[in-house]
Protein backbone atom coordinates (compact mmCIF):
# COMPACT_ATOMS: atom_id res chain seq x y z
CA UNK A 1 0.00 0.00 0.00
CA UNK A 2 2.44 2.08 0.96
CA UNK A 3 4.01 2.31 -2.85
CA UNK A 4 0.40 3.31 -4.17
CA UNK A 5 0.54 6.32 -2.08
CA UNK A 6 2.48 7.92 -4.27
CA UNK A 7 0.63 7.09 -7.13
CA UNK A 8 -2.64 9.15 -5.77
CA UNK A 9 -0.98 12.29 -3.95
CA UNK A 10 -0.63 13.75 -7.58
CA UNK A 11 -4.18 12.76 -8.41
CA UNK A 12 -5.67 14.31 -5.06
CA UNK A 13 -6.15 17.94 -7.08
CA UNK A 14 -8.19 16.29 -9.46
CA UNK A 15 -10.21 13.74 -7.25
CA UNK A 16 -10.89 16.78 -5.13
CA UNK A 17 -12.01 19.04 -7.90
CA UNK A 18 -13.86 16.24 -9.47
CA UNK A 19 -15.79 15.74 -6.24
CA UNK A 20 -16.25 19.70 -5.85
CA UNK A 21 -17.56 20.09 -9.17
CA UNK A 22 -20.25 17.00 -8.84
CA UNK A 23 -21.51 18.28 -5.58
CA UNK A 24 -22.65 21.60 -7.24
CA UNK A 25 -24.41 20.06 -10.14
CA UNK A 26 -26.25 17.97 -7.24
CA UNK A 27 -26.71 21.28 -5.75
CA UNK A 28 -28.05 22.69 -8.88
CA UNK A 29 -30.36 19.61 -9.77
CA UNK A 30 -32.17 20.27 -5.69
CA UNK A 31 -32.94 24.22 -7.12
CA UNK A 32 -34.39 23.24 -10.14
CA UNK A 33 -36.72 20.61 -8.68
CA UNK A 34 -37.36 22.77 -5.66
CA UNK A 35 -38.17 25.56 -8.64
CA UNK A 36 -39.92 23.61 -10.43
CA UNK A 37 -42.21 21.84 -7.61
CA UNK A 38 -42.82 25.94 -5.99
CA UNK A 39 -44.30 26.39 -9.81
CA UNK A 40 -46.90 22.88 -9.90
CA UNK A 41 -47.96 24.65 -6.18
CA UNK A 42 -48.90 27.68 -7.75
CA UNK A 43 -50.74 26.57 -10.55
CA UNK A 44 -52.55 24.15 -8.82
CA UNK A 45 -53.71 26.83 -6.23
CA UNK A 46 -55.07 28.84 -9.35
CA UNK A 47 -56.71 25.72 -10.79
CA UNK A 48 -58.37 25.06 -7.08
CA UNK A 49 -59.19 28.88 -6.52
CA UNK A 50 -61.51 28.94 -10.06
CA UNK A 51 -62.79 25.62 -9.14
CA UNK A 52 -64.03 27.02 -5.85
CA UNK A 53 -65.39 30.15 -7.30
CA UNK A 54 -67.52 27.75 -9.94
CA UNK A 55 -68.41 25.68 -7.27
CA UNK A 56 -69.95 28.82 -5.47
CA UNK A 57 -71.86 29.90 -8.11
CA UNK A 58 -73.72 26.49 -8.59
CA UNK A 59 -74.12 26.27 -5.11
CA UNK A 60 -76.03 30.17 -5.29
CA UNK A 61 -78.00 28.83 -8.32
CA UNK A 62 -79.37 25.98 -7.02
CA UNK A 63 -80.20 27.40 -3.19
CA UNK A 64 -81.52 30.25 -4.59
CA UNK A 65 -85.12 30.30 -5.27
CA UNK A 66 -87.34 32.04 -7.88
CA UNK A 67 -85.06 32.38 -10.54
CA UNK A 68 -84.86 30.57 -13.70
CA UNK A 69 -81.83 28.25 -13.75
CA UNK A 70 -80.90 28.48 -17.55
CA UNK A 71 -81.26 32.42 -17.47
CA UNK A 72 -78.76 32.44 -14.70
CA UNK A 73 -76.64 29.59 -16.48
CA UNK A 74 -76.53 32.01 -19.50
CA UNK A 75 -75.63 35.36 -17.87
CA UNK A 76 -72.91 33.79 -16.15
CA UNK A 77 -71.34 32.35 -19.12
CA UNK A 78 -71.78 36.37 -20.67
CA UNK A 79 -70.45 37.50 -18.08
CA UNK A 80 -67.40 34.75 -18.31
CA UNK A 81 -66.78 35.90 -21.92
CA UNK A 82 -66.89 39.93 -21.19
CA UNK A 83 -64.40 38.99 -18.46
CA UNK A 84 -62.11 37.03 -21.20
CA UNK A 85 -62.26 39.68 -23.67
CA UNK A 86 -60.80 42.23 -20.95
CA UNK A 87 -58.03 39.58 -20.17
CA UNK A 88 -57.48 39.21 -23.55
CA UNK A 89 -57.35 43.02 -24.32
CA UNK A 90 -54.69 43.68 -21.61
CA UNK A 91 -52.78 41.22 -22.93
CA UNK A 92 -52.42 42.70 -26.38
CA UNK A 93 -49.48 44.92 -27.17
CA UNK A 94 -49.88 48.46 -26.92
CA UNK A 95 -48.66 51.15 -29.69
Amino acid sequence: MGDYIWILIPLAPFIIGGFAIWTKHQQRIAELQLQATAEKAAQYATSNKELEDRVRVLERIVTDGGYDVATQIEALRDQRRVEERVENQRDLPRN
